[in-house]
């Protein structure tokens, strides 16, 4: 049994909980709507009361959640309003937004070196391709200074594929360089991966939909970007 296949069900569907049962809903701080807690960020104040993401649901202390997208956090910096949900004084320093995504992103890239190590990712062009002929493929990443024509080929192969299975579209992650996917990957610069269905993958979707709040998974400038919008 590979490492991917061990996570547990709670942290696959939802990302990781400290408390080890399913999250309840939690109320966005900045439209006071409750939601799934996989589509926010919660936060908590270190012990100097600063302000401080935290990605994966585990540090400690009282927290407070706010919905994945850059609207919302803009919101609840103007308003001041993590004072509020903490009940006490609360400092944001330095760009908030920006060290969001950049953890989101290094969460992101983290996941791609698990599935790595549980062997459920293929890599380069070739074991790409050769995945998306035999099997579903739950993930594909592309790097942002990739080529369109290799995308393009295993587009064509993988959609074919996974709607042959009735399944949905592959998510597409296009928002890191060839040197940033080889660095998670332990190699040098990769332009082509992708991630088959499993219980790992499941995780990393909910982590890239978080960081798609923030970061355009699929670059605009790529001339091909309508075509690799995710259909489901």
């Amino acid at each position: 049994m590979t490492q991917a296949d061990t996570i547990s069900a709670e942290e696959a569907e939802f990302g990781p909980d400290r408390r080890g049962h399913k999250p309840l809903e939690r109320r966005c701080l900045a439209s006071g709507e409750t939601r799934d807690p996989v589509y926010m960020v919660r936060f908590v104040l270190d012990p100097e009361g600063v302000v401080t993401p935290d990605i994966q649901g585990k540090l400690p202390g009282r927290g407070v959640w706010v919905s994945s997208d850059r609207k919302s956090f803009e919101k609840v910096i103007a308003q001041k309003s993590f004072a509020r949900g903490f009940k006490a004084k609360a400092k944001v320093e330095g760009d908030l937004i920006d060290l969001t995504q950049r953890l989101l992103g290094r969460r992101v890239l983290g996941l791609l070196t698990m599935a790595r190590k549980a062997s459920v990712v293929a890599l380069g062009f070739d074991q790409v391709q050769s995945m998306a002929r035999e099997a579903a493929i739950a993930i594909r990443i592309e790097a942002s200074d990739g080529s369109k024509d290799g995308r393009s080929k295993i587009r064509t192969l993988a959609k074919a594929m996974n709607r042959e299975q009735e399944l949905p579209d592959p998510v597409v992650l296009g928002c890191f360089t060839a040197d940033q996917i080889g660095q998670a990957l332990g190699r040098e610069a990769i332009v082509h991966a992708a991630i088959k269905p499993c219980k790992l993958a499941k995780a990393m979707k909910v982590d890239v939909m978080r960081l798609a709040g923030f970061r355009e998974l699929i670059p605009m400038d790529w001339p091909d970007r309508a075509h690799e919008i995710r259909e489901k």
